[in-house]
């Protein structure tokens, strides 16, 4: 599972890493990180800071490449001040 999200989401196919992420019966940090990453690469900042906010919500601990991908989002927005709460 944790391969076809990343490998979806980083050839830009973000729907279809968004379905295999929906299917999964259980996600961890590395699921989480890979779609968050693929979200902001691709530029749907916003898309990546809910989906970093509903991580939270589930209780999985961001990574460091979790809160980098969550800022990498926040710069294609041009959200200083989202930045600095997840900083």
């Amino acid at each position: 599972g944790n391969s076809l999200v990343d490998m979806y989401a980083k050839s830009g196919s973000i729907k279809h890493a968004r379905q295999v992420f929906d299917k999964m019966p259980a996600r961890d940090v590395v699921t989480w990180t890979a779609m968050i990453a693929g979200y902001a690469q691709h530029r749907h900042g916003h898309d990546a800071l809910k989906l970093f906010q509903q991580m939270q919500d589930n209780c999985v601990e961001p990574s460091n490449l979790t809160f980098i991908s969550a800022l990498k989002a926040c710069g294609s927005l041009e959200s200083l001040e989202q930045g600095k709460q997840i900083h």
